[in-house]
């Protein structure tokens, strides 16, 4: 065998999946307080990450406490499957007069809008799997930033504030105990905003107890 069937040439990816790489060479941390953090949420047909779709995707972000509503990031995408017993959840019917997009748009813009900012979602494994399961349906690679899950870090946070960890996280649960509206539940980007303010409400506990930093927030 030649050393030319010896070689193995490097896999031509896209500029945009190059682009969104490039945002991670020579990344420093910034402080909490002066780092950008992306709150997002997916809407899909169903919980099974290899079989169904993701509807909708949306996002919003934020540094320190001011959410930049106006910059926020609202994606529906074109359904392949569809899956009519979902509907009375995310309210997303095949033929809503919204403007969706190819799932290979949505994940250049998702990744556009993302670049290399830490990530918050509820459940945030879910999220993230989906998304990475478009990645690899279009060869490409996984999301490689940093996550944050508002359950999991509202439960580390009860070992601050309350020694008590055996309430439920759902998303709604942390609503109300933290006293946030719970305005669009159930739409991508109404999700993603609600997740934005139960993040930024357990930070406010969390500095309190002088435990507002990184080693409290990322999950390792």
């Amino acid at each position: 065998m030649g050393l030319f069937n010896l070689f193995i040439r490097k896999k031509n990816y896209p500029d945009f999946w190059e682009t969104y790489l490039s945002h991670f060479k020579n990344k420093k941390d910034t402080s909490v307080s002066n780092t950008r953090f992306i709150a997002f949420d997916t809407e899909t047909t169903g919980f099974d990450m290899k079989e169904d779709r993701v509807l909708s995707i949306g996002a919003v972000s934020f540094v320190g406490k001011k959410i930049d509503v106006n910059n926020a990031l609202e994606l529906y995408l074109r359904q392949d499957v569809f899956k009519p017993e979902t509907v009375a959840i995310h309210e997303l019917m095949r033929s809503d007069n919204v403007d969706k997009i190819s799932e290979l748009e949505a994940i250049k813009a998702f990744l556009e809008y993302i670049k290399d900012d830490i990530l918050i979602a509820h459940h945030a494994g879910f999220d993230k799997g989906m998304i990475n399961e478009i990645l690899h349906r279009h060869g490409l690679g996984k999301l490689k930033n940093r996550f944050i899950d508002t359950g999991v870090l509202y439960k580390r946070s009860l070992h601050v504030i309350y020694q008590d960890n055996t309430k439920p996280y759902s998303l709604d649960y942390l609503c109300k105990e933290l006293n946030v509206p719970t305005v669009d539940r159930h739409t991508a980007t109404g999700d993603a905003l609600i997740t934005a303010l139960v993040f930024l409400k357990i930070l406010g506990r969390l500095d309190k107890k002088k435990h507002l930093n990184w080693g409290y927030l990322l999950n390792r």
